[in-house]
């Protein structure tokens, strides 16, 4: 979708407000993906900034930011649910594990979308203008394998869960 721009060089309100609900839109849906990740905060920064736990794949393969390359990698066909300038997601569904593709046309969105998603916390597969998430994040390895990239934990915000006594 190809924006006006007004004579004052100002991105119009009504586009605003679409780009505006669509990273809202983005947002609403991610405490979905992140209920399962099941809190644990190992590998967390005591900041709650992401924490590099894996480094890329020994094969080397970085997928392109591009929601369908990267949904064939992982086995699925994506159903596109957010296509805005700021970002495109796909939600995936896999044999094993349902999974959530969201691709950047810039670097600096992703890492807004980071920082945003840091208050749910959760795992994420993190690559250059992507990121994957998912229900079962011990399957992000196995996506990272495939994909490249590096799996960050994301703190959250609130208390850190005891460990389990039993």
């Amino acid at each position: 979708m190809q924006l006006q721009r007004g004579r004052t060089g100002r991105t119009p309100p009504a586009a605003r407000l679409v780009r505006g609900a669509a990273l809202a839109a983005s947002l609403a849906f991610l405490p979905l993906v992140t209920a399962c990740t099941g809190g644990d905060a190992d590998g967390a920064s005591p900041s709650g900034k992401p924490s590099e736990i894996s480094a890329a794949p020994a094969a080397g393969v970085v997928a392109p930011a591009k929601v369908e390359v990267i949904a064939n990698l992982t086995g699925c066909k994506p159903k596109i649910r957010i296509d805005a300038d700021e970002l495109r997601q796909g939600l995936c569904h896999t044999k094993e594990v349902d999974c959530l593709i969201t691709t950047f046309p810039e670097e600096k969105y992703k890492q807004t979308w980071l920082d945003s998603a840091a208050v749910y916390g959760g795992k994420y597969l993190v690559g250059t203008r992507w990121i994957v998430s998912a229900k079962e994040p011990e399957m992000l390895e196995q996506f990272r394998t495939k994909l490249g990239g590096t799996i960050q934990q994301l703190r959250g915000i609130g208390p850190t869960p005891a460990p389990s006594t039993s």
